[in-house]
């Protein structure tokens, strides 16, 4: 009886510890779908669990500026792949715009100052020097005046522009006293004049390209008054034009008129401009002026000062015959109209020209055997397609006096605005809601980035990449006058959003991250990217695109990078071999979620005389 009593015993025993197993399993899987939900109070305490048991987190991780010597082997987790420094010959090594590759090209057109990459077995694998005594740039508005010259250690345009007051050499800075070609007076004056007849105080304009650009005092001075201007030169004899803007915190990138599409979205800026940029906008059937129509919006302004505006005063100064300046006007205004823009200014050596509303409201345009038309299905599929000697078409309208395309709020009200592209569903999958929702989600992303950067959000960053920019809810959810983003939207992207960017009042650029961005090294403060390395799976190298981060990346610069956690986890042992410094931290969610984010710093370094193989 003993025996049958015990065996009854063990049968309720099983029983109760089945039902205790399966009950905590119950308990765990709802408490674990709870936290996955963003909803979980649980959430911070495992957050912070995670953080003190995660052997990935380096707790040390400091924004500071320190100025000190790399980190050594010791503070490093685990064993990595080290990159070597390059010979310090690639210092201002830009690889698209190889001086010696360029010359390799057609001088027609421009072309060999277009971009041209290196194939894949030329492409350096290693880190490319700081120049000795470089430091950190001076906090803006400072840095739009003065530049350490051991940053940029370039004293020609001192020299051949020196009449123009572009830039002066004073003890160990460069100063910039805001002059140009066709403002020596300074850019302020200048844009004085511009504003009598172009709306820019009222946030009508935002949005501009600057052309020919030089060292950006144009997009420099147009800052204060709350217009961002995407400025653009080649990488030629002006040496480091482009290099000087970014130095001072302006937009800019490196690049030519030439025989290529600008990587910028159709009906994209406010205002174009051209101060004596030496573009032959006459020529080849205009069509460099119907490149700047195509990403002009309607009724958007383009200004030309210089040649051959005011020519019967000025021929003389300008070493050109009254016949050849007349010629090269008439060309300019032919086309103009051609394009029906409207000239509403002409005074002294600057003309002003806007861009009509719609095609109802062009009596030229009536007549379609006047003008031809570009036939591409998408208007913004512009990556290395050659410019075409035709007009791009807008939406239509309604209405006469309606906006082609929609009309757009002043600045900053567009900037949180449902965009025209997005309301007319010219997007796809892109709705409204989708819209707001996504300007929310980035809103929590960013307060997240900056428990852990206490920087982000101060000004310490000044010149801002994101590099996967999505609907620019980043950018729009950190925007300041202390900082601004280049908001740039892979070329392999399922869907092109950039035209949306910019009509939030915010620019950007098409890229794709299998080759090197059109800078110069050390230009950007903080570089983002949201599932980038997930997008170019399978599509190019991790490593490549990490190297061209680290070349694009000011020492002491900060990275925040969001990912799946087996991308990132990859990235983070390539990361520790650049002399980064690193920190793998959880979504904001939850430790549940796959998505973690990896926040990085470049360490202080500069080169050395190496001498070695760069690749």
């Amino acid at each position: 009886m003993a025996v049958k009593g015990s065996s009854a015993d063990n049968r309720t025993r099983s029983t109760v510890a089945l039902c205790i197993v399966i009950g905590l399993c119950c308990f765990f899987y709802i408490l674990g779908a709870w936290q996955k939900s963003g909803f979980g109070k649980g959430d911070s305490i495992a957050l912070e669990i995670t953080k003190r048991t995660d052997c990935t987190v380096l707790p040390n991780l400091s924004f500071d500026t320190h100025h000190s010597k790399a980190a050594s082997s010791s503070d490093l987790v685990s064993p990595v792949k080290k990159f070597k420094p390059c010979p310090d010959q690639y210092t201002d090594y830009t690889p698209c715009q190889d001086q010696d590759r360029a010359m390799k090209f057609p001088r027609e057109n421009m072309n060999y100052r277009e971009r041209h990459c290196p194939p894949q077995k030329e492409k350096l694998h290693c880190l490319i020097p700081p120049p000795k005594g470089y430091v950190a740039p001076f906090p803006w508005p400072k840095s739009r005046d003065y530049v350490p010259f051991a940053n940029c250690p370039y004293k020609s345009l001192t020299v051949e522009k020196a009449i123009q007051n572009w830039v002066q050499y004073e003890g160990n800075v460069f100063r910039f006293p805001g002059g140009g070609t066709q403002f020596p007076q300074g850019a302020d004056k200048y844009i004085d004049q511009l504003a009598s007849v172009i709306p820019i105080a009222n946030g009508t304009v935002r949005t501009a390209l600057d052309t020919g650009c030089g060292v950006a005092s144009w997009g420099a001075y147009l800052l204060k008054r709350n217009v961002l201007a995407m400025s653009f030169a080649p990488r030629d004899s002006h040496e480091a034009q482009v290099q000087f803007a970014l130095e001072r915190g302006v937009p800019a990138v490196i690049g030519v008129l030439g025989t290529m599409k600008l990587p910028y979205p159709s009906r994209a800026f406010d205002m174009a401009h051209c101060s004596r940029c030496l573009i032959p906008w006459g020529a080849n059937g205009g069509i460099y002026m119907m490149e700047v129509d195509r990403v002009l919006r309607p009724g958007g302004y383009w200004v030309l000062s210089g040649p051959p505006i005011n020519w019967k005063a000025n021929y003389k100064g300008w070493q050109r015959t009254k016949k050849d300046l007349k010629a090269e006007q008439d060309k300019i205004e032919e086309i103009a109209d051609l394009l029906c823009w409207e000239k509403v200014s002409e005074k002294g050596e600057m003309a002003i020209w806007r861009k009509r509303l719609n095609t109802e409201s062009c009596p030229s345009r009536q007549d379609e055997s006047s003008v031809e038309m570009c036939d591409s299905p998408n208007v913004d599929d512009i990556w290395y397609k050659k410019m075409k000697t035709c007009v791009t078409p807008i939406p239509d309208v309604n209405d006469p006096s309606e906006v082609a395309g929609g009309a757009i709020k002043p600045f900053p009200s567009r900037l949180n605005a449902v965009p025209p592209r997005i309301a007319n569903g010219l997007i796809p999958g892109v709705s409204s809601r989708a819209y707001q929702k996504d300007n929310k989600m980035w809103k929590k992303h960013v307060k997240a980035y900056s428990s852990v950067n206490k920087y982000l959000l101060t000004g310490r960053y000044r010149n801002i990449m994101d590099m996967n920019a999505g609907l620019g809810g980043f950018a729009a959810a950190i925007e300041s006058p202390k900082s601004w983003v280049m908001n740039v939207v892979p070329t392999i992207s399922k869907i092109s959003t950039l035209g949306a960017i910019y009509e939030r009042g915010l620019i950007g650029i098409y890229h794709d991250w299998c080759e090197a961005f059109s800078t110069y090294p050390r230009t950007y403060d903080l570089i983002h990217a949201s599932g980038l390395f997930t997008l170019y799976k399978n599509k190019c190298s991790m490593e490549d695109i990490l190297l061209e981060m680290d070349r694009i990346l000011r020492p002491e610069g900060a990275v925040i990078m969001r990912d799946d956690v087996d991308v990132l986890t990859k990235v983070n042992k390539l990361a520790r071999g650049m002399k980064w410094n690193t920190k793998l931290v959880d979504h904001e969610d939850g430790p549940l979620l796959r998505e973690k984010v990896l926040y990085a710093v470049k360490q202080y370094w500069v080169g050395g005389n190496q001498t070695a193989a760069a690749a």
